[in-house]
């Protein structure tokens, strides 16, 4: 019943029997969705344990910031004495557990005008409450940040955790809180009241979290100071930055920027303990603008997702090996006659057409494919034999074509300078076809011994049928062309001729003058040409005012307009047809009529030559590499007799 049906049907239905079976053993290990759901519960429990971790935090350090708070305002708002001072900041000290020390510290001069420092301070220590006065050379209380800053910003505020030398002689932060006295109406800072920490404890809170067996979490100050970290030599020695550098770890960099900004996030992270792959959790304690990170290793957490996917990967592993049997089984009886199909293919690629094709029988693919094949083959055949014969034709074309560029540019005046024994002018031009050939021309001939006459034209349209129309206008012009003959009448002669049985309505634009060498003097017309550019010597060049004129070979009774002009010695004509302006570069912008009169300008100096050869290299450099539209062709004179 399968063997007549396609390759495409017995692949699926096998296919579909095995996956069947193979989907029915894993159906239930579905690993991505359970990993997500995984992940999902770890990044909300971090969160919650990242709160409640700061919030325990901050509940502390709330309470701490009332005791001096309080005493601050007392200080403020009534009179007070050395004992009672001495008598409430010991209560302080006494009444608060979570409180390491305390002092109230005045002002230089402030509190005795006799005495530069006056900072009682208790402290506990062994159980015990201590009593000592800071302010001494060796600790100028009122240089340590926890004095200056609170007194600088005015308000209250937590230092950064520092070792405190002279005072508790511990790692401790201080929460510091400014008083202050109206003196002769002024407002005046008196003194800061301070409540200690020691970090013991906090170290203790923030190393009692543990994550599996290596999660752990750490503190940072508001400035990233390491607080509390399972790295010990980090505590107080290094910053979140410090350790980002020299891990060279842009990531962590940027996580203790967030950190220190207050912001709280969950991202994947190396650990720096273990080098792990873990989730850390961030948040900030507000009280104390300090942060807390805690690390999930990943592995731990998803151990048992990782065990699961071991066994569905077990299970696929032998669904494929299944499937794998299957399969081959199917592609044996499949691909023998394909086999048979590539061998003879491989020896119609390599130029053997009559090869013979073995018939297959079945009306499956196979079968379709092995019809394909001969029919291959015999449009093969057809298709070299008329390759062939194109190829030779086009060959042909293309060695008629060279033969009609050689004879093109041989009508044209190429051999410069042209006449070596007149040095009353310079003349250059250059021509370059877009194609093989094209309809540009130029020409350039003595009437008389005193009368050079010089012609620039544009054919309408391209290639063959527009240089033929080119040859027939330049000859017909230096036919034409005669001593007592003004340029009008030469264009007016030579639009008729080409008006006649001009069934292909094509046209020229053409610009003709007549130089006189003795004395300057040109006589121009203009059929329909672009305007040249006339250079005087030392001032810069601008386009030739001159009527516009009409292309001669389309109307027959035109009527041209013969204008004058007198060169003097070192002024130029510089005409050129419109595939010069026109070229465009990638932008499709046009190398443009102005863009051609700057440059120009710039090059007054140099000889023809090298002015219409920089130009074309100009042109090629604004246009980059597109391919050139419209032909090129350029023609300068120079005057340089003296008059």
């Amino acid at each position: 019943m399968l063997r007549n049906k396609g390759i495409a049907f017995k692949l699926i239905f096998y296919i579909l029997v095995s996956a069947l079976i193979i989907f029915t053993l894993i159906f239930g290990y579905n690993y991505i969705v359970v990993r997500q759901v995984i992940s999902r519960k770890i990044e909300e429990n971090a969160k919650n344990l990242a709160q409640a971790t700061t919030s325990r935090i901050d509940i502390v350090l709330r309470s701490v910031e009332k005791a001096p708070e309080n005493l601050a305002c007392f200080i403020e708002n009534s009179s007070y004495s050395k004992e009672g001072l001495i008598n409430s900041l010991c209560s302080v000290v006494e009444n608060n557990p979570e409180i390491y020390g305390g002092t109230i510290a005045f002002e230089p001069y402030a509190f005795n005008s006799e005495s530069l420092y006056f900072a009682p301070y208790f402290y506990k220590c062994n159980g015990e409450i201590k009593f000592t006065y800071l302010g001494s050379e060796t600790y100028r209380y009122f240089y340590w940040d926890w004095y200056q800053i609170p007194k600088e910003l005015e308000r209250p505020m937590w230092s950064e955790p520092y070792y405190d030398v002279g005072g508790g002689n511990i790692i401790m932060a201080t929460y510091s809180v400014p008083f202050y006295k109206t003196v002769d109406g002024e407002r005046r800072l008196i003194g800061i009241v301070t409540a200690d920490i020691s970090l013991l404890w906090l170290q203790k809170m923030v190393s009692s979290i543990k994550i599996s067996q290596t999660g752990y979490g750490f503190l940072i100050s508001k400035n990233g100071t390491v607080v509390t970290h399972p790295t010990e030599k980090l505590i107080m020695n290094e910053t979140i930055f410090s350790v980002a550098e020299a891990r060279g770890d842009a990531k962590l960099r940027e996580i203790g920027r967030e950190m220190i900004k207050g912001m709280s996030g969950f991202v994947p992270f190396n650990s720096i303990v273990t080098g792990k792959k873990c989730w850390m959790v961030y948040g900030p304690v507000f009280s104390s603008g300090w942060s807390l990170g805690v690390l999930f290793p990943q592995d731990e957490l998803l151990a048992d997702i990782t065990r699961l996917n071991r066994m569905v990967f077990s299970l696929v592993v032998a669904g494929i090996l299944f499937l794998s049997f299957i399969i081959a089984s199917i592609a044996s009886n499949i691909t023998k006659p394909l086999r048979t199909l590539a061998k003879k293919s491989e020896e119609i690629g390599s130029g053997n057409l009559d090869v013979e094709i073995p018939s297959v029988k079945s009306r499956d693919e196979v079968g379709q494919l092995t019809e394909s094949f001969v029919y291959m083959k015999q449009s093969l055949k057809q298709y070299i034999k008329e390759l062939t014969e194109t190829t030779a034709a086009k060959e042909r074309i293309e060695s008629e074509l060279k033969i009609a560029h050689d004879i093109q540019m041989s009508i044209v005046p190429k051999i410069f300078p042209p006449f070596p024994e007149r040095s009353e002018f310079d003349i250059y031009a250059t021509l370059e076809p877009a194609r093989e050939v094209g309809g540009d021309f130029y020409d350039f001939f003595f009437i008389d011994d005193e009368h050079l006459c010089f012609v620039i034209g544009d054919v309408s349209g391209k290639g063959i049928p527009a240089s033929l129309f080119m040859a027939v206008t330049k000859t017909l012009i230096k036919t034409i062309a005669s001593k007592n003959m003004s340029p009008n009448e030469i264009l007016k002669r030579a639009n008729v001729e080409l008006c006649h049985d001009n069934d292909s309505c094509m046209f020229v634009t053409i610009f003709l003058g007549i130089l006189n060498t003795k004395t300057g003097e040109v006589l121009y017309t203009n059929g329909g040409h672009n305007p040249p550019l006339i250079v005087h010597k030392g001032k810069g060049g601008d386009f030739l005012e001159m009527e516009q004129g009409t292309a001669i070979g389309a109307f027959e009774d035109i009527i041209f307009k013969t204008e004058r002009l007198v060169l003097q010695s070192g002024d130029y004509i510089f005409m050129y047809t419109d595939g010069v302006t026109e070229a465009v570069n990638k932008s499709e912008e046009l190398f443009s009529e102005e863009r051609l009169k700057k440059d120009v300008n710039v090059l007054l100096e140099k000889s023809v030559k090298e002015l219409v050869l920089n130009i074309v290299e100009k042109i090629k450099d604004f246009s980059q590499g597109v391919p050139q539209a419209d032909d090129i062709t350029m023609m300068v004179i120079k005057y340089k007799k003296e008059i």
